[in-house]
């Protein structure tokens, strides 16, 4: 039996529901209930319209509830099969999401946004890959295939445009596939040239090869588009040790650290609300050189009668100087450094090259944050500056820029959301053209005004309550589609749903780390590229 002949397979017929509730389909006698599954596909053949949608819950039922009391002997095969056919049934609850036909709009514009439901006795059929299709799209210079529908193997698609519009994130439980996710996710920016990225990367795994759980090693972005993607580190010894073939070394001046830098660390440093007050203070007595001078100051009767003349608790300083001797201590930050980093960050993003910054060794959270959030800072500004221009120029403006960040509740929690440059960004949408790309295991710990900004959510496996509600606020279908999120594979399945999808779909990722899966990657047509990735391929695979 081919794939098609199972998407056109009748399940049965609708009895009831509403256009907020889902709807209620009684399985055919021929229908086994055993072989539905939560998050597949389905068609209902309306009177005047044609309907696609989720099957989201799966039921029993019963003719008469007294066999529910006093259940009948069905050890016998012959009767088993009887009251399957006439007293007992299988329902499903199927969500319709779509009309694929039925109206003028849908003939000229595709598959649109439901606005009723189907009659009652309308049948239901699984969707057939050429349904799926109509609705998803098929890959081309917009649409990227991110994976396959359950039990199906038709290309469910993104539009990447429609992506980089707004920010987007990343969601499910450590072990679930979120770093494969992204790495899929940032290649089809890549590959269709619809944004350039800036990747904090705080386990250095996705600009160089890194290693599945399995222990086997994946090659990231570098390998595969060598002269589309740069990698800085901020840890050269480390990235020697690796093998890494980096194109700038970062070094950090104190005299770029602002006191805005400093409110992101408050918490990782255990800094007091007057002593982030004093930064302030601080910062307009001794200007730039703030940090340096702080740091320089001595335990002295002189040093006492300057924090007095600033209103500087004693206390307050010390708590500061404990906080400041933290980042002292970071190797890559430097009194003063001739290379400004955002200054080549911005050149290499200028010419299309994707940047992905390698921490190392330094995945402490405090050098993550003060590093992401004081370069984030620079280059968002440059971008608004660019674009202001752009605008009252009338010229070109500047290429879209997702910025990638792990860890977000971090940045991103309803106590720093409305200070941080990345809380602005995600409210901005894409009004600088500067949008995020979120990734993060505890999505309850991230803002919900910021949750409800970020435009496509994939979501893993999660299995916390707070963190599966925060997820899905504000989705209509919320309930249905909780129960599809809390039935998904630990490993290599998402949920999506947002802008870049038509509707939610769970998918089944698609491969990431074979020889055919790389070459798959490489567009045909730049031979260079491409030639060196199988290159790399036969290395790795030898």
């Amino acid at each position: 039996m081919t794939q098609e002949d199972i998407g056109g397979q009748r399940l049965g017929i609708v009895v009831s529901g509403s256009l907020n509730k889902g709807i209620e389909v009684k399985l055919h006698s021929s229908a086994s209930v055993e072989d539905m599954a939560v998050g597949r596909y389905v068609t209902i053949e309306g009177n005047k319209r044609r309907f696609f949608g989720m099957i989201t819950d799966i039921s029993l039922g019963v003719i008469d509830q007294k066999l529910t009391l006093t259940p009948p002997d069905v050890s016998d095969p012959f009767m088993a099969e009887v009251l399957a056919g006439t007293s007992t049934y299988g329902t499903l609850h199927v969500l319709p999401t779509l009309t694929i036909s039925g109206d003028a709009t849908s003939l000229l514009e595709g598959p649109q946004p439901v606005k009723t439901v189907p009659s009652h006795f309308s049948a239901v059929n699984l969707a057939s890959q050429r349904d799926v299709e109509l609705v998803f799209g098929s890959e081309d210079e917009k649409k990227f295939y991110i994976g396959t529908p359950l039990d199906m193997e038709t290309k469910i698609c993104l539009d990447l445009p429609e992506l980089v519009k707004r920010s987007n994130g990343i969601f499910g439980k450590s072990g679930t596939g979120k770093t494969f996710l992204t790495r899929l996710l940032l290649i089809g920016m890549l590959q269709k040239g619809t944004a350039v990225n800036l990747v904090f990367d705080m386990h250095s795994e996705y600009g160089w090869e890194s290693r599945s759980e399995e222990g086997r090693k994946v090659k990231a972005l570098k390998q595969l588009f060598p002269s589309k993607v740069a990698v800085f580190t901020l840890d050269e010894e480390g990235s020697r040790r690796r093998q890494v073939s980096t194109d700038f070394v970062v070094r950090i001046g104190y005299d770029e650290i602002e006191p805005e830098d400093m409110v992101l660390l408050r918490q990782t440093l255990n800094l007091t609300e007057p002593a982030v007050e004093a930064v302030y203070q601080l910062s307009r007595r001794f200007g730039k050189n703030w940090l340096q001078s702080s740091l320089d100051l001595k335990d002295s009767e002189e040093t006492r009668e300057l924090l007095k003349e600033m209103s500087i608790h004693e206390s307050t300083y010390q708590n500061l100087q404990r906080g400041l001797a933290t980042i002292r201590r970071l190797p890559f930050f430097i009194p003063h450094t001739l290379d400004n980093p955002v200054k080549r960050i911005l050149e290499y993003l200028d010419q299309g090259i994707n940047v992905v910054l390698e921490f190392g060794r330094y995945t402490d959270i405090t050098a993550y944050i003060l590093v992401a959030n004081l370069l984030t800072r620079r280059i968002h500004a440059q971008y608004r500056e660019r674009m202001e221009k752009a605008i009252g120029e009338d010229i070109a403006l500047p290429h879209p820029l997702v910025i990638t960040i792990e860890e977000a509740h971090r940045f991103l929690n309803p106590e720093l959301a409305s200070q941080t440059i990345f809380g602005i960004i995600a409210r901005e949408m894409r009004k600088y053209n500067v949008t995020l790309l979120v990734i993060d295991q505890r999505p309850s710990g991230i803002d919900s005004e910021v949750m409800s900004q970020i435009g496509t959510k994939i979501t893993c496996l999660l299995d916390n309550e707070r963190d599966i509600d925060s997820v899905l606020a504000g989705v209509s279908g919320k309930s249905e589609l909780k129960s599809v999120l809390s039935r998904l594979e630990s490993r290599q399945q998402a949920l999506i749903f947002g802008h870049a999808v038509p509707m939610p779909v769970v998918v089944r990722t698609r491969e990431y780390g074979s020889p055919e899966s790389y070459k798959d990657f490489i567009p045909g047509g730049e031979a260079e590229i491409r030639k060196q990735a199988e290159k790399d391929i036969e290395e790795l695979w030898e």
